[in-house]
C-alpha cells in the first residue's frame, strides 16, 4: 500500500519540463493551471497521482502534470484507469478526455466507468468540436455547426454529457468552464467525492470553434450563470441592477420555471433550494435549454455509493477468507492425469 498522507506542495511542484503545446489562447491552458492549483490544496502526492487520457487535444494533459501518467488509445482511458485502480486502489486516478474521445468512440467506456462507480475524477473537456483532427463536428456540436464533415451545417441532435452521465448511473455531476474562478472549487468537490466524479468543463477552441460559449462565460454574462450550491436557493441574475431571478418547480408540468425575485425575497417567489442528492432535480438542471434558462454550473449532483474497487476488494477478501494459497493444488484440481516419461516416448515413436 502507498502512503496517502497529504503533503505540502505548490503549483510549481506539479509543472513538468515539457513544452506545453496547445494553440495560443486555447482553454486547455486555463484548465491545466486550475488543476495544478487544485492539487496542492487537496494535499495530493505526485507519487500517488495518476493522470490517464485517450486521444485528442485534451489528452496531452499527462505530459504536463508532474505525476504518473498514461497517454492511452482513443476512448479507452476509462478501461486503463479501471485496471490501474484495481491494481492499486490507493492511487488517486484522474481521467482527462474530450467530447469526441469520451462521448463518441469512448462513449461505452465512459458509461461503464460511471455505472461501476470507480473512484476517480473524470474531466471531460467539451469544446463541441474535434480539434486535433482539424475541426470536424463532434457528438456535442450544436445544430447548424459548419465543419469539414458538415459543410452545410450539422443536423444531428447534440449529446448532453451531464445528462448522459446521469443516465449511466453517475453519482457525482458537476459543470464549470475553463477560465472560471470556480473551476478549482469544483475540482476540489469532485476529488472529495468517493466514487466516479464526472466534471464537464466548457473549453474554448480558439481555432475551430472560437467563442462558442461566450454567451455565458465572458465578462458581463454573470446573469446567465447559475452556480449550484447545496442548501442555497437557485438564484441568478445581476445583483448590481437588482435584476435577480430564480428557478422554481412548476408542479403542473413537473419542470423548472424562471421566476422574478422582488426585494430579495426568494422564498416568496417560490425559488427552489438546491439539494445535491436530488437526482430528479439534477436531471432538470442539466437539461434546461440555455436562453430561456441560465447555464447550470457547479456541483449539480453528489450522492455517494459503494465504489467498484471497494466491492472487488471485499469479494476477494470473502473468497480467500480461511484459505491457504496453493498453486500446485489448484493446478491438480479436477480432471487431471500424469503422462509418464515412458508413455510419452511411446507416443512420439
Amino acid at each position: 500500500m502507498n502512503d496517502m498522507t497529504p503533503i505540502q506542495t505548490t503549483l510549481k511542484d506539479w509543472e513538468t519540463d515539457q513544452e506545453v503545446r496547445w494553440c495560443p489562447g486555447c482553454g486547455d491552458y486555463a484548465i491545466l493551471k486550475a488543476v495544478q492549483r487544485t492539487l496542492p490544496v487537496i494535499g495530493a502526492h505526485p507519487a500517488n497521482t495518476v493522470f490517464v487520457s485517450g486521444i485528442g487535444c485534451s489528452s496531452r494533459f499527462p505530459y504536463y502534470v508532474e505525476s504518473y501518467g498514461f497517454h492511452t488509445i482513443h476512448g479507452r482511458a476509462p478501461a486503463f484507469a479501471t485496471g490501474i485502480k484495481l491494481a492499486n486502489p490507493d492511487l488517486d486516478v484522474w481521467i482527462v478526455t474530450g467530447d469526441g474521445d469520451g462521448m463518441s468512440i469512448g462513449g461505452n467506456h465512459t458509461m461503464h466507468v460511471l455505472r461501476r462507480n470507480l473512484d476517480c475524477q473524470i474531466l471531460l473537456f467539451n469544446n463541441e468540436i474535434y480539434g486535433l483532427t482539424k475541426g470536424q463536428y463532434s457528438p456535442t456540436s450544436r445544430p447548424g455547426t459548419t465543419s469539414p464533415t458538415t459543410p452545410l451545417g450539422s443536423y444531428d441532435r447534440p449529446a448532453s454529457p451531464c445528462a448522459f452521465a446521469l443516465g449511466s448511473g453517475a453519482r457525482f455531476i458537476a459543470r464549470a468552464f475553463d477560465v472560471s474562478k470556480e473551476l478549482s472549487n469544483t475540482l476540489i468537490a469532485a476529488h472529495a467525492h468517493k466514487g466516479a466524479a464526472f466534471v464537464e468543463i466548457f473549453q474554448n477552441c480558439i481555432v475551430y470553434n472560437k467563442d462558442r460559449f461566450d454567451d455565458f462565460t465572458t465578462k458581463g454574462t454573470d446573469d446567465k450563470q447559475l452556480w449550484c450550491k447545496h442548501g442555497e436557493p437557485l438564484l441568478f441574475g445581476n445583483a448590481k441592477t437588482g435584476s435577480i431571478k430564480g428557478l422554481a418547480l412548476d408542479l403542473d408540468t413537473l419542470s423548472l420555471k424562471v421566476v422574478d425575485v422582488i426585494d430579495g425575497d426568494w422564498q416568496a417567489a417560490g425559488v427552489a433550494v438546491h439539494n445535491v442528492r436530488n437526482r430528479g432535480m439534477a436531471h432538470m438542471l442539466v437539461e434546461m435549454p440555455f436562453g430561456p434558462f441560465p447555464m447550470a454550473l457547479g456541483v449539480i449532483y453528489d450522492d455517494p455509493a459503494p465504489t467498484f474497487e471497494g466491492s472487488v476488494a471485499l469479494e476477494r477478501q470473502q473468497a480467500t477468507a480461511g484459505k491457504t494459497a496453493d498453486l500446485g493444488k489448484l493446478l491438480s484440481k479436477g480432471q487431471t492425469w500424469t503422462v509418464e516419461p515412458e508413455a510419452a516416448h511411446g507416443l512420439m515413436d
